[in-house]
């Protein structure tokens, strides 16, 4: 069983805190799996939810992917690192 948890991503953007909040919670919790509602105030297309996902999984490192599926971001926690593709 993995657990999920649902955060939301507003107009100030990634900013470091939310970042650093995301990690915490992959960290301190027992999660696999995130999903970040991306809000019409943060985004102007499509393309900008593809480029946050990009950036939120840089920044979180290689045991680490997403998937965007319309305006939200799914995170996905591994066990090993992945290998680029």
């Amino acid at each position: 069983m993995t657990s999920k948890m649902e955060i939301q991503l507003g107009k100030k953007g990634l900013t470091n805190e939310f970042l650093e909040d995301l990690k915490s919670r992959f960290e301190n919790k027992k999660i696999d799996n995130i999903k970040i509602s991306v809000l019409k105030s943060a985004r102007e297309s499509k393309a900008d939810v593809k480029k946050y996902g990009q950036e939120v999984a840089d920044f979180l490192g290689d045991k680490f992917t997403f998937r965007v599926l319309g305006f939200s971001i799914f995170v996905k926690k591994w066990r090993k690192a992945r290998k680029n593709l």
